[in-house]
Parts: C-alpha cells; sequence; structure tokens
C-alpha cells in the first residue's frame, strides 16, 4: 500500500515491510529469475508464484520481463509475456487467458499527483482482457481496462480504457482503426 501524505522527497512511499519484499524480489529475479534458460517457463512461472503471483497453466514468461510487485499480478491460462516487457504494477495488473503482451511493452500501474504539494504517488489497476495482444514497444496507462480480444498497435500509447471488444487500436494516444474477427472458444 501507498503511503498517503508524506513528502516524497524525504519520506518513502512504501512501508519498510514492501520495500523489504521488493527487494528480496529483485535479488531473485536478478539471481534466478533473468539469467534462466528461454524455455524454463515453468521455473519462471513457479518463482513468481512463490512471491504471491497467480500464474495460470501454460503461460509463457519470457526471462526478460520485469515485474514490479509479484504479489500484485494475476495471468491467465495460456498467456504470452514477451521478453522486455515492464510490468510497473503498484496495483493489479490483471492479463486475462490467451492474452500476449509483446516485447517492450509497458503496464504503467503508478504516477504522481502533479497538483500535489509532496507530488503524491498513486496507482490504480490495469485489466487486460482474454485474447488480447498489447504489441511490441505499447504503453499502456494506470486504470486502463482493455476488452477481450483487442489489439493495441505497436508503439501505441493507450490513455484509456477500451470497452469493445474485438477492435484494434493504434497511435499516439491510440485510437480506434479497425475491427478484428471474433476467435472465441480458442484452444490451443
Amino acid at each position: 500500500m501507498i503511503i498517503h501524505g508524506q513528502n516524497s522527497k524525504t519520506c518513502p512511499s512504501f512501508s519498510l515491510s514492501n520495500r523489504i519484499r521488493r527487494q528480496i524480489w529483485n535479488i531473485v529475479w536478478f539471481l534466478l529469475f533473468r539469467p534462466s534458460p528461454r524455455s524454463a517457463h515453468l521455473w519462471r512461472s513457479l518463482l513468481l508464484k512463490a512471491f504471491g503471483a497467480k500464474v495460470g497453466k501454460e503461460a509463457h514468461i519470457y526471462s526478460g520481463v520485469k515485474v514490479w510487485a509479484p504479489w500484485m499480478l494475476q495471468v491467465g491460462d495460456y498467456v504470452g509475456i514477451g521478453d522486455g516487457v515492464t510490468i510497473y504494477n503498484m496495483d493489479m495488473v490483471i492479463v486475462g487467458e490467451y492474452a500476449v503482451i509483446s516485447q517492450g511493452a509497458h503496464l504503467c500501474g503508478g504516477s504522481h499527483d502533479y497538483n500535489s504539494p509532496n507530488f503524491q504517488l498513486y496507482a490504480k489497476p490495469i485489466v487486460i482482457g482474454a485474447h488480447a495482444w498489447i504489441c511490441t514497444e505499447a504503453f499502456v496507462l494506470l486504470g486502463v481496462e482493455v476488452a477481450e480480444g483487442v489489439v493495441v498497435g505497436a508503439r501505441s500509447l493507450l490513455t484509456k480504457s477500451i470497452t469493445e471488444p474485438w477492435t484494434v487500436y493504434a497511435g499516439h494516444p491510440a485510437r480506434k482503426i479497425g475491427n478484428r474477427e471474433v476467435h472465441k472458444g480458442i484452444s490451443i
């Protein structure tokens, strides 16, 4: 939990227990997660689960993925999360089944209130729907929900939730550019 009302320049934004937990995770990530072989998806899933993540079956989470707080991560079955993805999850990040988060994408769950005298840190959840695809180097802001089957194009900036399923968004900021065929009930 974020501590409110403190001077962010002189006081921590998180409790000591949270900071210790994240430091232990960072050590485990550096020594055991990051150097693991490319195909060791089960190993990385087990490490994330050991720190409180909920990871579905056959999830492919690559060694170059950086997760800020595994205990605030829920990943469905058959999800793919590519190398270089940053999951900055000060609040929950939920990724639905069969979703793909491509290389270099950034899910940013925290920010600062620039009008606050103490530059208050705040966080909101991010929800990526089933069968969605967040393409290479896309940036998803806090509080955003992505409906089922949505594609967010490469290097797009997603600032608002997408409620219409099976659509395609791209741009900076992302705007609807098309529709996608519905493929519900896919089994791979």
